[in-house]
């Protein structure tokens, strides 16, 4: 069996070239991307909601800047310091540089940024000491914002150290705020890549991961052959026992079909970007049906400053707390899941040992793993920023 080759970062080589895509909020939890790091690949957290998560966690209060910082800490500890990096969503502007800052300050090796174009993060890593020790990515649908966020970039003397290309299938936010224009033929991952590869080329970048709807063995290798250095992807590192979702949500997972998977639209995410969901979900029906008064009590997730669904449940409804409750620290909400595409694909949930084996072509033995034992409390150090 042919090997992959080993995804080479700034800082360091990740061994599998497999990217765990950072879910927010919490999906991608220091379990889960700690488990993946152990198995070579990178694990990536989400910054979404860690004040609350790392509090809860640890028993104590932490800012923004100190929960990145020990999500890190805590996920490199279970990856026996492995390759991790960090997801941080332009959308969630108010966190956005504790974010980055304090990823950097728990060692992180990647920081990827996407919903929106990440301009403002090499300034905000260049002021780090650890500056060119982390490998910053964005995550782009076009060869037009990576030409954008080059020359944004170029004005700092750093450009990206591998850029994301992510296709319409993929799960939570994507690039595309119209449904018939995000499914139409041209934007297919395959022709997203080949935009890309054009600009990376020009700019000297050498390092182009394909994300959204990347399922199986065969799905990776035949982004190598493109020309591809790696790939990124999420929904199948959800229905692990390790991932943050509740047994619920991976039930959900399991259990769903074609017809179940829906990008909202109307009503949608506040950030104005499609958002893929199962219709299933409590959190989406509630939505669908008005019920759910406005209202947005966490204020993570905004657009240009404000999060529209504190005022209206017309035309989009609250995330956050949806999310929250999926990974069981908002129960008086009901419960949101986000999903990609491939979702229904998905047939049981299994550990990530024996998935990252599946991907590489290699022989499995299913695990027994028992859930509760990979998402227990686990003692890890305390960091003080």
């Amino acid at each position: 069996m042919k090997t992959f080759p080993a995804l080479k970062l700034r800082n360091r080589d990740v061994q599998v070239p497999i990217i765990q895509g950072g879910m927010g909020i919490g999906l991608s939890s220091y379990t889960l991307a700690g488990a993946v790091a152990r198995e070579g690949g990178l694990g990536v957290l989400s910054s979404a909601a860690l004040d609350r998560i790392v509090t809860q966690r640890h028993g104590k209060k932490f800012k923004a800047r100190e929960a990145a910082a020990q999500d890190v800490i805590d996920a490199k500890q279970i990856g026996n310091n492995g390759a991790i990096g960090m997801n941080i969503m332009v959308a969630l502007i108010n966190q956005y540089e504790d974010s980055v800052l304090g990823s950097m300050d728990g060692g992180v090796d990647a920081i990827i940024s996407g919903a929106g174009l990440p301009m403002a993060l090499p300034e905000i890593a260049l002021s780090h000491p650890r500056a060119n020790e982390v490998s910053l990515i964005p995550i782009v649908s076009s060869g037009r914002a990576l030409e954008v966020i080059c020359k944004r970039w170029s004005r700092q003397n750093r450009l990206p150290d591998a850029v994301v290309v992510e296709g319409p299938l993929a799960g939570g936010h994507i690039a595309w705020r119209d449904v018939n224009e995000a499914m139409d033929p041209v934007n297919h991952l395959d022709n997203l890549l080949r935009d890309v590869f054009e600009v990376a080329k020009k700019w000297n970048i050498n390092s182009v991961i394909a994300a959204g709807g990347v399922y199986s063995h065969e799905d990776i290798q035949k982004y190598l052959d493109m020309g591809c250095t790696g790939v990124q992807m999420g929904t199948r590192f959800l229905a692990t026992y390790e991932s943050g979702a509740n047994e619920e949500y991976k039930k959900q997972v399991v259990e769903c079909t074609e017809d179940d998977i829906e990008l909202a639209s109307k009503p949608g995410s506040p950030c104005g970007m499609l958002f893929r969901v199962l219709k299933s979900s409590p959190f989406y029906q509630e939505a669908l049906k008005r019920e759910r008064a406005p209202k947005c009590d966490k204020g993570y997730l905004l657009n240009k400053g404000n999060c529209p669904s504190k005022y209206e449940n017309e035309k989009t409804f609250c995330i956050c707390n949806g999310l929250l409750s999926s990974i069981d620290l908002n129960p008086k909400e009901k419960e949101l899941y986000t999903v990609g595409h491939t979702a229904s694909r998905v047939n049981r949930i299994m550990s990530v040992r024996e998935l990252m084996r599946e991907l590489q072509g290699l022989p499995v033995e299913a695990e027994l793993v028992h859930p509760q034992q990979v998402r227990a409390h686990q003692a890890v150090p305390s960091l003080t920023v």
